[in-house]
């Protein structure tokens, strides 16, 4: 088994070494391509080509859609958790955030008298959600490892509470006609309806791209770097002379406003918003997909998200033995996920950091043993 695994990481190190001192050019040409493939994705002319990968029980352009949720979040929350290391079990009540308030400010079935316009309250959406992230890290983020996971797994019941028994927020009735993102062809048919997912799902992936350059920039320049220290031994850093608690702010920050995006993107899809949808399980596969995927690295994140949401899909109308696999897919993805940490605990795609760290703990192991 161990000569197995070190043939894998030599293979994996073979070839991240060939994509980081290969020419600019040709890295940008795989990933142009790579952009290309998954806009090209959800048309059936092109998918139905990729054999056994689409899903047979669902809409495949509902599911990427999902998916493309599910990845958004993982990238908003690997700045919490794999760039800063601040474990957060409660980051779903960002989406929550977003998602309410666009329902607020633009339902019908809303108490308010003025109602805005999707693009006006998308905006909103983020900024609050922002100012949630810093009203929750304010107080709590003094706290550190399991306590502070605690206090925001707390965060996240309480928006769920507060949704369910608040007459404002509609309970569980929840908001109705929520208006979709505007736009419309030249024949006057609108882009955003109700049948066709396509649209929604690529504009969530051009969102995607434009929030993983922002972030990528963001974990180059110093705030990268401060977060990267703090990961790594925040006494250390702080002795140093970095700001850790403003640093830390930034990351609950950042990470709040993606989650806020997020949730404003789902409502205007799905056209509802209940307290139905603010399960803590949520949070948990979130969390999941992050460290799956590679606490730390955007690639990682954006594998381990996409990878989560279309496994649990992907169980849907398949029967073994006559059992609906889908009845028991968070069992299955139980059982990949132990699998995972137990022979590949850095995640799928780790940020070099982190693998050269389990390497070392691997090593030390060996020879202790």
């Amino acid at each position: 088994m161990t000569s197995v695994r070190e043939w894998i990481d030599s293979g994996r190190h073979a070839v991240s070494e060939r994509w980081h001192n290969g020419p600019r050019w040709m890295r940008w040409a795989v990933i142009a391509a790579v952009i290309v493939f998954f806009y090209a994705l959800p048309n059936r002319e092109f998918y139905q080509w990729l054999g056994p990968i689409p899903t047979t029980g669902s809409n495949f352009g509902q599911v990427l859609f999902t998916i493309s949720i599910y990845v958004l979040l993982a990238v908003g929350l690997n700045i919490v958790v794999g760039f800063a290391g601040l474990l957060d079990l409660g980051y779903f009540g960002f989406f929550a955030v977003g998602a309410y308030t666009v329902a607020v400010f633009t339902s019908p079935s809303s108490d308010l008298k003025t109602l805005w316009p999707w693009l006006l309250a998308l905006p909103l959406a983020i900024v609050l959600t922002m100012i949630s992230g810093v009203m929750l890290g304010t107080p709590t983020l003094r706290l550190r490892g399991d306590y502070l996971a605690i206090v925001t797994l707390g965060f996240a019941e309480m928006i769920r509470v507060a949704a369910t028994s608040s007459a404002f927020l509609k309970g569980q009735r929840g908001f109705n006609q929520i208006p979709h993102p505007p736009g419309s062809y030249s024949d006057g048919k609108p882009i955003f309806g109700v049948l066709d997912p396509r649209p929604y799902y690529w504009l969530v992936l051009t969102l995607i791209i434009l929030v993983v350059i922002g972030v990528r920039n963001l974990n180059r320049s110093r705030v990268g770097r401060a977060w990267i220290s703090i990961r790594e031994d925040e006494d250390a850093a702080q002795l140093m002379g970095v700001p850790t608690f403003k640093f830390k702010l930034w990351a609950f920050a950042s990470g709040a406003a993606i989650g806020g995006l997020a949730g404003a993107l789902f409502a205007g899809k799905q056209n509802f918003v209940s307290s139905q949808n603010l399960e803590l399980l949520n949070s948990i596969i979130i969390l999941a997909a992050v460290i799956l995927g590679g606490s730390g690295n955007i690639v990682g994140a954006i594998v381990g998200g996409g990878l989560v949401a279309y496994l649990i899909e992907r169980f849907r109308g398949i029967e073994f033995f006559g059992i609906e696999l889908y009845e028991y897919r968070f069992m299955l993805f139980g059982v990949v996920l132990v699998v995972m940490m137990i022979f590949r605990p850095q995640g799928l795609i780790p940020n070099r950091r982190r693998a050269a760290e389990f390497k070392d703990r691997r090593k030390e192991v060996i020879v202790g043993g």
